[in-house]
């Protein structure tokens, strides 16, 4: 009997010291794959993503560079999209910010090498601009009750913030019960000022992050698009929902449109991924969402945008996992627990 998934591609971020080795462990059979990735790394006089996954130390400083998560994140995502088991039909793709990237390839739009190398460039690119920064704060609290009110107060700082005179500040990622921010230094500053501590972490810069989806990014797009040619894009082989929460048909996607979008609005204005969530589960029901690996953060993102959309009747945290824990349908492959639910 087949079961339906929606496959969801990670970002920036899941390739941290715990999943150092997840090539070598996970996808021995598809090392010529990688060996190619790393053939275009050599193009670039950059290291082998195979000697990267396969050193003996993990270091934040390097492995959190744009120039190496990326690549990493794109190999580890794209093989355990490759490694579903047979009885698994791919209804949708979709992917978090990066993932969107890796989405691309994981439908067929972007064969697996001319994703790799438009997710080698960008994050190239990014690392070599680093301009502005991110940082994470959650709207929710720890039972995920839904608080749009609190959602609005944060956004209308975010707004107050960025009218200040030498602040940039703005909406990066709708992440979600989080929200995901981003701007200059004196923007996210001035946000971590006036914004209490809250869950113990929260807000969390992240490191070596750009201002991702702001209009901060403009330079890098204008040079990704310089770079990367509309002729790498093809139609898909599956649905995509991108950061909008617009699909993708195969047989009906515009590819130019795809290319402008890609390395457009998805570099410089906000990705909503809980939208991309949201509209996976109520256009496509499928039996399983299937998060790829590397790390398994972002698991607690899709159920939290499930809940947010009241999906299958769930309002809060104990009734997700009271479906979950009855007959899991959220399964991140990252996680030993859950991998082989969607391996086979």
């Amino acid at each position: 009997m087949t079961r339906t998934a929606v496959l969801i591609c990670p970002g920036r971020g899941t390739y941290n010291k715990p999943e150092l080795g997840y090539l070598h462990h996970h996808h021995t059979e598809r090392m010529d794959l990688f060996r190619s990735f790393d053939a275009i790394r050599a193009e670039a006089g950059q290291d082998a993503i195979t000697a990267l996954d396969g050193a003996s130390r993990y270091g934040v400083g390097k492995y959190s560079r744009g120039d190496v998560a990326s690549p990493l994140i794109y190999s580890a995502s794209l093989a355990d999209a490759q490694a579903l088991a047979e009885d698994i039909e791919v209804v949708a793709v979709t992917g978090n910010s990066m993932g969107w990237y890796i989405a691309l390839a994981a439908a067929g739009a972007l064969t697996p090498e001319n994703g790799f190398r438009v997710v080698n460039t960008m994050g190239t690119l990014m690392q070599q601009h680093l301009i502005g920064g991110q940082l994470v704060y959650p709207f929710v609290g720890d039972l995920w009750k839904n608080d749009p009110a609190r959602k609005a107060d944060l956004l209308g700082e975010v707004a107050r913030i960025n009218e200040l005179n030498y602040h940039t500040l703005a909406l990066s990622i709708d992440l979600g019960g989080m929200l995901v921010l981003a701007g200059d230094e004196a923007g996210l500053q001035a946000f971590e000022a006036t914004h209490p501590v809250v869950q113990d972490r929260f807000p969390l810069r992240l490191a070596n992050h750009a201002a991702f989806h702001t209009a901060m990014q403009a330079p890098v797009a204008a040079e990704g698009r310089a770079r990367l040619g509309s002729d790498l894009f093809s139609q898909p082989r599956h649905p995509m929902i991108d950061g909008r929460g617009k699909i993708w048909w195969p047989g009906a996607t515009d590819t130019e449109a795809l290319w402008e979008y890609t390395l457009g609005h998805q570099v410089t204005a906000p990705y909503d991924f809980t939208h991309a969530i949201q509209t996976a589960a109520r256009e496509f029901a499928p039996d399983l969402f299937i998060v790829t690996g590397p790390g398994a953060t972002l698991g607690g993102a899709v159920a939290q945008s499930l809940v947010l959309g009241g999906w299958r009747g769930m309002t809060d945290k104990a009734s997700f996992q009271t479906q979950q824990e009855a007959d899991p349908f959220l399964v991140a492959m990252g996680r030993a627990d859950q991998r082989a639910l969607a391996t086979g």
